[in-house]
């Protein structure tokens, strides 16, 4: 079945490390959603399938409950919605309220992603973002009251003073509060965001990979003790609280992104919305490519060793590559870097974090 991806592309702040397109004005809103709702509605595919639909963001919580309606209806009008559909709203401590978790509820919304980052509040302040530790406590709970069983909270590790202790309390924390599934992100220096400028007047302030890696590293194990499935590299739950969306993007199915910078793979093409609002309005510089078979094989390795699905030799054999020809995969093998159960290869757990090295060599 298919995925459909709805960006929304607004936020109260934009913090310091982001790169994506968001943006803290809000004068395009009205405009923006008619335009979505058309995009949706002329989606040529009409009543194909659907079992996950993500509002991702930007903050989707930002806009008015109703406004998520008109355009949850859309897709609803468009495509034919499983009954056991997963739909995943992004919210923020600080923009959502009882009154949005009872309206998302009744719209079918099942699954919240809520951007806790940090639980300290001096982390926090530096990230730019709008709410402190107890306002995130606060929408875990509430979130808990209003009946949401499928709760996600996102954390940032690199952040100033992040150490593993201070980072287990978090996740104790969380874990006390009932989340069953947890994304851990590497803090990532991008170009033209507020952090890069800031770290290039104080280059202290520069995350240490090492650092990072070990924290993530152990926060792995921690989770594990506790029953949580590392399921991907950066994310971590409870069997049957993976992300099921997110799995697409990993497992090469088809999905369907709406809205500004949204993507796409459908038909073996790899399709990309415009990320200028003029141009998205105007569907104008619209990228479409449909991916050669290096491409295809390129791919399938790159997902498959991110996440616990792993790769088919029988997929890449029809493709014309014979991963196990490859000069290093037996080494890999041996060296129980990589596991080879049938048809399947996996990356072994402790190697996540050096994956790139692997899937490089896999290619040659």
């Amino acid at each position: 079945m298919l995925g459909v991806y709805v960006h929304i592309p607004f936020c109260e702040k934009k913090c310091t490390y982001c790169a994506f397109s968001s943006f803290a004005d809000f004068s395009q809103k009205e405009k923006y959603i008619t335009s979505l709702c058309d995009e949706i509605n002329a989606f040529s595919r009409k009543g194909e399938c659907v079992d996950t639909i993500y509002f991702g963001g930007g903050t989707p919580s930002t806009l008015e409950p109703q406004e998520i309606e008109k355009i949850l209806a859309a897709i609803k009008n468009q495509f034919n919605v499983n009954s056991n559909c997963e739909i995943t709203i992004e919210c923020n401590p600080n923009s959502i309220t009882r009154e949005k978790l009872v309206f998302y509820k009744k719209l079918g919304i099942n699954r919240l992603s809520l951007g806790v980052q940090s639980l300290n509040d001096d982390q926090l302040k530096f990230a730019g973002r709008l709410h402190n530790a107890e306002q995130a406590i606060n929408a875990l709970r509430l979130a808990k009251k209003v009946g949401f069983e499928n709760v996600s909270a996102d954390l940032l590790i690199g952040l100033p003073g992040c150490n593993y202790a201070d980072f287990e309390d978090m996740l104790k924390t969380l874990l006390n509060e009932g989340v069953k599934h947890i994304s851990t992100y590497m803090l990532q220096v991008e170009e033209n965001t507020k952090l890069k400028k800031m770290i290039d007047e104080n280059p202290e302030l520069m995350p240490d990979d090492d650092n990072m890696v070990e924290i993530l590293s152990k926060t792995a194990n921690f989770l594990k003790k506790n029953g949580f499935l590392h399921y991907e590299v950066s994310n971590f739950a409870l069997k049957g609280y993976e992300s099921k969306h997110n799995y697409k993007y990993w497992s090469g199915e088809e999905y369907v992104g709406f809205g500004l910078a949204a993507h796409s793979f459908l038909d073996g093409k790899r399709i990309a919305n415009p990320s200028d609002f003029k141009d998205y309005f105007d569907r104008k510089n619209v990228f479409s490519e449909s991916l050669t078979n290096d491409q295809k094989i390129e791919e399938h390795i790159m997902l498959g060793l991110r996440c616990n699905r792993g790769i088919s030799t029988r997929f890449l054999k029809n493709l014309g590559y014979d991963i196990e020809q490859n000069d290093y995969f037996n080494e890999f093998v041996n060296k129980k870097i990589l596991i080879k159960d049938g048809e399947k290869i996996f990356l072994a757990e402790d190697y996540y974090y050096v994956n790139n090295f692997i899937i490089v060599s896999l290619l040659c």
